[in-house]
C-alpha cells in the first residue's frame, strides 16, 4: 500500500473543470450572496484549489436587481468613484443604482471588490454572468441550481 503523500498538488490549467452554478438572488442580501459567488468564482469550494489558477466555476445570477441591503445601507452607503480629473470625484447611493440603467453592478462590483486585482482576477471575473431578470441565455450549459438563502438564515433579507 502506498504511503500518503505530504505534498500539496498543485493542478495545471489544463485539468480544470469548470461547472456551472446558477443564483436566484432575490431578497439576497448583498455582501452574503457576494462572498458567496466570489468563493465560488476563485475555485475555494473545490478541494483542488490552486491560488495562482483559475480553477473557479461560472456563476450566473439572475434577478440581481432584487438584492436586499440591511438596516439604513441603502441610503446611507456611499459609492464613490473619480473621473480622472481635478476635482472630479462623484458620488452615489445603492438606491439610485438599483434604480437606475444597470441594477446588477450593485452586486457586480460587490464581487469585483472580493476577487484579487491584476490578469488572475480579470479571468475569474469573466465566469461571473449577472442579469436583472429571470431570462438568462445559458439553459445549454445546464447550471446546477445553488440556494444560498438555504445556507444561513441571514442570507436572505426580511421584509
Amino acid at each position: 500500500m502506498k504511503a500518503l503523500s505530504k505534498m500539496t498538488r498543485s493542478i495545471k490549467p489544463a485539468e480544470v473543470e469548470k461547472d456551472w452554478h446558477i443564483i436566484d438572488a432575490d431578497g439576497l442580501v448583498v455582501g452574503r450572496v457576494a462572498t458567496i459567488i466570489a468563493k465560488i468564482l476563485r475555485g475555494k469550494h473545490k478541494p483542488s484549489f490552486t491560488p495562482h489558477v483559475d480553477c473557479g466555476d461560472h456563476v450566473i445570477v439572475i434577478n440581481a436587481e432584487k438584492v436586499k441591503f440591511t438596516g439604513r445601507k441603502m441610503t446611507d452607503k456611499i459609492y464613490y468613484r473619480h473621473t480622472g480629473h481635478p476635482g472630479g470625484i462623484k458620488e452615489t447611493t445603492p438606491a439610485k443604482v438599483l434604480e437606475g440603467r444597470f441594477p446588477e453592478r450593485v452586486l457586480e462590483k460587490a464581487v469585483q471588490r472580493m476577487i484579487p486585482r491584476g490578469p488572475l482576477g480579470r479571468d475569474q471575473m469573466r465566469a461571473l454572468h449577472l442579469y436583472a431578470g429571470t431570462e438568462h441565455p445559458h439553459d445549454g450549459q445546464q447550471p446546477k441550481t445553488l440556494d444560498v438563502a438555504s445556507m444561513n438564515r441571514k442570507n436572505k433579507a426580511s421584509s
